[in-house]
């Protein structure tokens, strides 16, 4: 099954999530937009720290500010529609990650979440610990449950924090698929290590 890698926040481990999902699972992966860094993409480091020749799927914007896609957008004079993504064909099942968090914007009227749900796939949200995390978790959460949108469960990442992740996963009762420790080298070996400890099952 296709599924959606969301964030509580931007710069949440968003990518490296995806990278050991796709480790794991040899899935393709797919970001539709990417706003900024354009010679060093998620879409890059996915290729980079993967060793299972993932098939990478090229993004429908690349933006070049990195910033807010609908302020990027803007700037550059984009629109952004909903219709214009369409899941890539492909034999295999798609990680799709997200540019930002849920509420991210790409104009006034479409956001992230409104992508989710034009895509109709189920989310896999990836929390980190700081202080604000709880809160920011369970606004997604919320948001995303008020939409009607499916959660598969919820990823950790990043040092861990055993006291807010037990209140988060007793509140939502969402289950936890796994956790990503801190890693203080990411590359292939460190991505293969950690996907080869989890099990993952859609």
């Amino acid at each position: 099954m296709s599924v959606i890698i969301a964030g509580i926040h931007t710069g949440i481990g968003k990518t490296l999530c995806s990278a050991i999902i796709c480790q794991s699972t040899g899935y393709d992966y797919w970001k539709p937009v990417q706003a900024g860094n354009l010679d060093d993409t998620d879409s890059i480091f996915i290729q980079k720290n993967t060793s299972n020749n993932i098939k990478i799927h090229p993004e429908r914007y690349r933006l070049q500010i990195a910033a807010s896609p609908h302020f990027a957008a803007e700037k550059e004079g984009i629109e952004i529609k909903r219709e214009d993504f369409i899941l890539p064909r492909s034999h295999n099942e798609i990680v799709v990650e997200t540019a930002g968090g849920l509420m991210s914007p790409f104009s006034l009227s479409f956001f992230n979440i409104n992508l989710i749900q034009h895509l109709e796939l189920p989310v896999i949200l990836v929390s980190n610990n700081y202080l604000g995390s709880i809160n920011h978790t369970l606004l997604s959460v919320e948001a995303l449950q008020e939409r009607n949108i499916e959660i598969k469960g919820i990823v950790f990442s990043g040092e861990k924090n055993e006291a807010s992740e037990s209140f988060i996963l007793e509140y939502t009762q969402l289950p936890l698929l796994f956790s990503i420790p801190f890693l203080p080298k990411i590359d292939k070996e460190s991505v293969a290590k950690v996907a080869a400890s989890i099990k993952i099952h859609f």
